[in-house]
């Protein structure tokens, strides 16, 4: 059975499926003027006034003939008509952008800007007619992704244990040394941060206690580490590199009076480099035997030396593997997603939409539900952020915001991208999402055009989620294993969520991602253009996968120094000795048995 509006709406005591906080950054531009005032004209002689023989003293002719020569040349310059044609256009195009989308657009009342105003659900009504009956050019979901990487020879990962890489010596007489980290955020934060804490506990040589996961206001969400991922397996499978430990020895622990918050918290940094862990960090740890470093989230460059950059992905793709209680549920869902999509041949799409009214109230943006909507997102805003969008150098400036591609996209505009794309009505569609901000008005349209729209409520029963619906991480973990091994991902909106599944399907997908990420800057021009016909808005659409394609085999470029991109968004080359054989089905099966 399909999604129930009624159930997608109805209130949950639960945060959101993204785990990263929303976030927007609203810049404000001023208008500075200068004005230069002429120098006094000299006061005229006075025949009044005696005489004097003395000469009176002038300025070089030089200087005086190279000041009007400068002033020539520059009076030359701007009064040209071509140049003066395109400083008067700059100026006119500024000062109308400030006053469309900037602190004055309330009161001009709409905006000129393309792309700034959401007009998609009247599109949409224009072009319903021709969406419903055109499924003659349906894609066949096998044949999505035409980009294919050419298969290289599989180069096995080096080797070497833990004792030969990171000179751990088991028989060593020195006392061991321990690493205690904070996981903060949500799901795919905390991911992040457990595989940087492997890493320098890898690069101090320091046992790793398990990592501590950090209530979230936000999130919301109290689980420990045991209660997402397997510890057990966790800890065997970094054995050879890094030993990982669940409390730290009494001895320590009597000294700080059994109360882990009593060691001294090191402050780190964002994105320190290996040398700074090992030039301030580890003399510390040196002397004290012990070294608490949290917050953790973003604590370590993307770069760092390759022995360091192999532990990242021994951690993200082979240690950390979801707890039984969260892999066995999740399971049942992607078997069961395969059985509703068995037209079209057990495949289906995931997309991860983030319209939860959170969301909305955090970006800023606008929709079509006028007055009633502005009161709701006010009235949103000063209960979970206080006086935070009151300020004076907060503006909101929602026209801006949609033109740069920064809102969230409806279910609605999912559903025309898509459709228009060739994706017909017998598509499986799984929406991961938390619950949608105007769910029965916003879903209706989606449901229109693709009527095998399924999310977790929908596909699991009641008492199957009983355990996990007061837990945010653990049902984001649900959404996340259904969405990585669906055919198709569609993102369409930033994050951990998705940057971190990305970067799952690309290792699992022999370095193709075969995720749809939307160019919105394009887009919201298209649902804007009141004129643009079905066959032109499909033209457009179908370019937009053709580059998603494209974009998604490519692998940056990593020099041995500077690794620019995220490990975690792009994690070939390093990672690549640690894929299965170049057998997608194959390698596919076997994850889905160990997720």
């Amino acid at each position: 059975m399909a999604i129930n509006i009624n159930a997608a709406i109805k209130p949950k005591q639960q945060a959101n499926t993204n785990n990263n906080a929303p976030n927007n950054n609203n810049n404000s531009t001023e208008d500075h003027r200068t004005a230069t005032n002429s120098p006094p004209t000299s006061p005229p002689s006075s025949s009044l006034l005696p005489r004097h023989t003395t000469k009176r003293r002038t300025r070089p002719k030089l200087n005086s003939s190279n000041s009007s020569r400068r002033l020539s040349l520059v009076g030359g310059v701007l009064f040209r008509p071509n140049v003066r044609y395109y400083v008067v256009l700059s100026l006119l195009y500024v000062s109308g952008f400030l006053m469309c989308v900037g602190p004055f657009s309330g009161l001009v009342g709409h905006s000129f800007v393309p792309g700034s105003v959401y007009r998609s659900h009247e599109l949409f009504q224009k072009l319903w007619s021709e969406i419903r009956k055109d499924n003659s050019t349906a894609i066949q979901l096998s044949s999505v992704w035409q980009y294919k990487r050419k298969p290289k020879p599989q180069k096995p990962c080096p080797n070497i244990t833990a004792t030969q890489r990171f000179n751990i010596d088991t028989v060593s007489s020195e006392p061991p040394r321990y690493l205690i980290v904070g996981a903060n955020g949500g799901l795919n934060q905390q991911r992040s941060a457990i595989c940087n804490a492997v890493a320098v506990a890898g690069l101090l040589n320091a046992i790793l206690v398990l990592p501590r996961f950090e209530f979230n206001k936000v999130w919301k969400d109290p689980s420990e580490f045991g209660d997402i991922y397997d510890v057990d397996h966790f800890k065997a499978t970094l054995e050879r590199y890094v030993k990982v430990v669940d409390n730290l020895p009494e001895e320590l622990m009597e000294r700080y009076d059994h109360n882990i918050n009593n060691i001294p918290n090191f402050s780190v940094e964002a994105w320190a480099p290996s040398n700074y862990y090992l030039g301030q960090v580890s003399p510390v740890l040196q002397k004290e035997g012990v070294i608490r470093i949290t917050p953790f989230a973003n604590r370590l460059a993307m770069s760092v030396p390759a022995n360091i950059q192999l532990l990242r992905c021994i951690t993200n793709y082979k240690a950390l593997r979801f707890s039984s209680t969260i892999s066995t549920l999740a399971q049942k869902l992607v078997d069961r997603m395969i059985a509703k999509s068995s037209r079209t041949g057990g495949k289906y799409v995931s997309v991860h939409l983030r319209f939860e009214e959170d969301m909305v109230a955090f970006s800023g943006c606008v929709y079509d539900g006028g007055e009633r909507e502005k009161s709701e997102m006010d009235a949103f805003r000063k209960k979970e952020w206080k006086g935070k969008f009151q300020k004076k150098d907060r503006l909101i400036t929602p026209g801006l915001n949609r033109a740069n591609g920064k809102c969230p996209l409806t279910p609605l505009e999912v559903g025309m991208m898509l459709r228009a794309m060739g994706f017909d009505n017998n598509t499986s569609i799984y929406l991961a999402s938390g619950k949608i901000y105007g769910a029965e008005k916003h879903l209706e349209p989606l449901m229109r055009m693709f009527p095998l729209l399924y999310t977790k409520e929908s596909i699991a029963t009641p008492e199957e989620l009983a355990p996990f619906e007061l837990y945010s991480s653990r049902m984001a973990a649900l959404d996340y294993t259904v969405c990585l091994y669906s055919e198709v991902f569609v993102s369409t909106q930033g994050g951990n969520f998705p940057h971190f599944l990305m970067g799952h399907r690309r290792f699992l997908f022999n370095g193709h991602s075969k995720t749809i990420r939307p160019d919105k800057q394009k887009l919201v021009l298209l649902l804007q253009a009141m004129s643009i016909s079905w066959e032109e808005f499909k033209e457009q659409m179908g370019e937009m996968l053709g580059e998603s394609d494209r974009k998604g085999m490519m692998i940056p470029r990593v020099r041995k120094i500077n690794r620019k991109t995220s490990i975690y968004m792009y994690p070939l080359p390093e990672c690549s000795c640690l894929q299965q054989p170049q057998n997608s089905t194959l390698q596919v099966d076997q994850y889905r048995k160990i997720l």
